[in-house]
């Protein structure tokens, strides 16, 4: 664990080991405190070993647009337009 300064901008600098220099994270505001993670350079890649995908990711493309084609076609007939 380490203490950290909070600039007059707001920003943080991270002590070395704790993060690769240029990466991203994410910051999530925990009432008085936050909680910084990481992320991957390729989270898709880092992800795809445990987050399970109907398809592998073939499709997904399709799949969405027909879902959304779907719902605009359902909206458009409740409001009277279709």
């Amino acid at each position: 664990m380490s203490v950290v300064t909070i600039d007059k901008r707001g920003r943080i600098t991270l002590p070395k080991g704790y993060a690769p220099r240029g990466g991203r994270a994410v910051v999530i505001p925990a009432g008085r405190y936050l909680v910084v993670i990481p992320l991957p350079e390729k989270p898709e890649r880092f992800a795809e070993g445990w987050l399970p995908s109907r398809g592998g990711g073939r499709g997904d493309k399709a799949r969405v647009e027909e879902a959304a084609r779907r719902d605009a076609v359902a909206r458009a007939r409740r409001r009277g337009q279709a």
